[in-house]
């Protein structure tokens, strides 16, 4: 009998200034597999999770649309639990790190390391943007790498050449968010001494409770010495003053993992029995799981745990770190549309297809995984609709037919059976060490044994035999069983398509004891489509929607450099000078201007360049009325190669001005200048 576990689990609380992308869905939908699993296995399992709702970052996109960071965080955190919902992602809570909760925790925590010795204050010197008036982070600087002379980079790393290095240090330093001179200011800051934990933190990481490739990386902290960590901002900023100490700020990477415990506590103040002391206690037994990407293995692994138990709280059972997500071999690029957000995806293709596929990736390391979206189609067609599904789609007609739903009241292959229930042991193993590309590879083999017993017995044939019928009712009720136990396997990565499947045949949601015993005289629905093949078209159209997003982006307006209520977009890779010499600008009469239909920022443009005529997409319809447009003259990049869009090809781009909305202003030169003039 196996021992019931009590089991809290979190994923990386994602950041509440922009959409979910099919990136952070690998996270997700790892956790959420593994958290379904130990449900289905009967453990007290809790799987929470927040929006991380404080910083910088968040205070200037609120300031840049003109509303309070606490509307654009309650506007995103709804779009966030949207995606999460359509992706089946099934929080058991899911709350934000700007609540009371969480205020209350960040202080505590702070307050218990504050009286034990373990922060301390001293003055620092760093920039400062007298425009904005504000200090700026690292990553609010641009300028001139130290190293390697590279422009453009921000002021805590370089992305030609990796050095890193301080802001001080960066060359003709400009604020990414005024294009201002910052200014070395000085300012008393809070830092937490992590070495004070270094005995405690040695252990712990070698303990097992990282994965070894992980604890590796970790050494080289203790090897350079650990250091101070700053946990202070200046204001303005959006977060949680700190006790006592007036226009100071937690930096948002001391309250945002202390999200954890807020949600959890708010899930237990509305759940009777739930203690909050059971998971957290210093002496817990519970379990307690960190999923993250590996890219803030540090945050979680050496500051957090080091505040926890300088605050008297557990530290973690285990963190699981993942790696990144490429598409068809690359970084996700926004000019090849795989870029793809969780929405885009959603309008276009089953959220099922890429949580069986991102699971049949999935180990238990740190790797990056791929999707190949050729294997993606091939894949999902294969296994799930020609594989699994189909088991069911063919013996259910049978059934139907000829025995009115009933099922046979006997097994016809036991032995059979019993294999199928036996390999339950190596796939749940399998699944509990997070190793869902073994679980899938073994369900799959399952899933070709019972297409070989089915087209072994040839139930097709049998039924023409009116004196077997007997033995059509058993082969095809043997066929919907095995359908049964293998959708049951399935069903922490195909949630949905399990509990259609529980509909289809008419049983309670299936737990993993239950899979022990077939359903035998029971009466099952008739049959309706679990899933439906891919088309590439799909993918196609998904693509050239993610490509559309970045046509809207390239026609945006950039901000008027001293403009304190806008925050420009990130700069591009520096270009030589010979690159952007190739550019042909030219003066282009617009003949025709029209709406494009399913496209809510695009403009149609016809453009005469003097005896040429091209078809252009702009993102320019926020500001006017296509006729407005007809008989003006603009600018357009003429030699810009033709890309096709799902609204057809467009041949250039126009150029255009202003810091946005209803001020986006084409270019209309002076009575001189006639259509196909260069522009220089």
């Amino acid at each position: 009998m196996t021992t019931l576990r009590n089991i809290l689990i979190t994923s990386a609380l994602p950041y509440a200034n922009g959409p979910i992308h099919i990136g952070h869905l690998v996270e997700y939908i790892q956790t959420d597999i593994w958290a379904r699993f130990q449900k289905m296995r009967g453990h007290h399992c809790w799987y929470v999770c927040a929006d991380d709702a404080h910083g910088t970052p968040i205070m200037l996109r609120a300031r840049q649309e003109g509303i309070t960071p606490e509307t654009l965080i309650a506007r995103i955190a709804a779009e966030h639990q949207a995606d999460f919902a359509a992706f089946r992602i099934g929080f058991d809570n899911y709350h934000s790190t700007h609540s009371p909760e969480n205020q209350h925790f960040s202080n505590l925590i702070y307050r218990r390391n504050h009286d034990a010795g373990h922060i301390t204050r001293r003055i620092i010197t760093q920039a400062y943007d007298p425009i904005e008036q504000m200090f700026l982070p690292d990553r609010f600087i641009k300028g001139e790498c130290p190293k390697c002379g590279a422009a453009n980079q921000y002021g805590d790393n370089c992305e030609v050449c990796g050095a890193s290095y301080s802001p001080a240090e960066l060359k003709n330093a400009r604020s990414a968010i005024s294009g201002a001179i910052p200014e070395q200011r000085e300012s008393d800051h809070y830092f937490f001494q992590l070495a004070d934990f270094e005995t405690l933190l040695r252990e712990w990481t070698r303990s097992g409770s990282l994965q070894k490739e992980v604890a590796n990386k970790l050494d080289e902290w203790f090897t350079t010495g650990l250091q101070q960590w700053d946990i202070s901002r200046d204001a303005p900023y959006f977060g949680f003053e700190i006790p006592d100490h007036p226009n100071k700020f937690f930096y948002v990477w001391l309250d945002a993992p202390i999200g954890y415990l807020a949600s959890f506590q708010n899930l237990c103040d509305r759940t009777e029995g739930l203690d909050f002391e059971q998971f957290w206690a210093k002496d817990s037994t519970a379990e307690l799981y960190h999923f993250i990407g590996k890219d803030i293995i540090y945050f979680h692994a050496l500051f957090f745990p080091a505040m926890l138990h300088g605050a008297g709280f557990r530290v973690p059972s285990a963190i699981f770190a993942h790696g990144f997500l490429t598409v068809d071999g690359q970084k996700m690029s926004k000019s090849r549309g795989t870029f793809i957000k969780a929405r885009t995806y959603l309008d276009h293709l089953n959220p099922e297809y890429l949580r069986y596929y991102f699971a049949a990736k999935l180990g238990s390391g740190v790797d990056d995984i791929d999707l190949n979206l050729e294997d993606f189609t091939a894949r999902v067609n294969s296994d799930l609709v020609g594989k699994v599904v189909n088991i069911a789609s063919r013996c259910s007609g049978f059934i139907h037919k000829h025995f009115a739903g009933q099922l046979a009241a006997e097994l016809a292959h036991p032995t059979l059976f019993a294999e199928f229930i036996a390999a339950g042991d190596s796939i749940a193993v399998a699944y509990e060490q997070r190793e869902f590309n073994r679980a899938v590879r073994e369900i799959m083999a399952l899933a070709n044994r019972a297409n070989q017993y089915i087209d072994e017995k040839a139930p097709w044939v049998i039924a023409k035999q009116p004196e077997r019928q007997a033995e059509l009712q058993a082969v095809c009720a043997m066929g919907i069983n095995l359908f049964r136990v293998l959708i049951g396997y399935l069903r922490p990565i195909l949630p949905g398509t399990a509990a259609d499947s529980e509909a289809f045949l008419r049983i309670e949601p299936l737990t993993w004891a239950a899979l022990a015993t077939p359903l035998l005289a029971h009466e099952i629905a008739p049959f309706k489509p679990l899933m439906v093949r891919v088309d590439s078209a799909q993918i196609t159209a998904m693509l050239e929607e993610s490509k559309e997003d970045l046509t809207a982006m390239t026609t945006a307006p950039t901000a008027p450099v001293a403009n304190p209520h806008l925050i420009r977009d990130p700069i591009a890779p520096a270009i030589d000078y010979d690159t952007f010499a190739k550019t042909d600008l030219r003066i282009a009469l617009i003949r025709e201007a029209k709406l494009v239909a399913g496209a809510d920022k695009l403009l149609q443009l016809t453009l005469d360049l003097g005896g040429e005529t091209r078809n252009v997409f702009a993102g320019i319809r926020s500001a006017y009325d296509p006729k407005e447009l007809e008989g003006k003259l603009t600018v357009m990049v003429a030699n810009l190669a033709p890309r096709k869009m799902r609204f057809g090809i467009s041949e250039g781009m126009v150029l255009a001005a202003g810091p946005g909305g209803k001020d986006l202003f084409i270019l209309n030169p002076d009575s001189g200048a006639e259509p196909g003039m260069k522009v220089k």
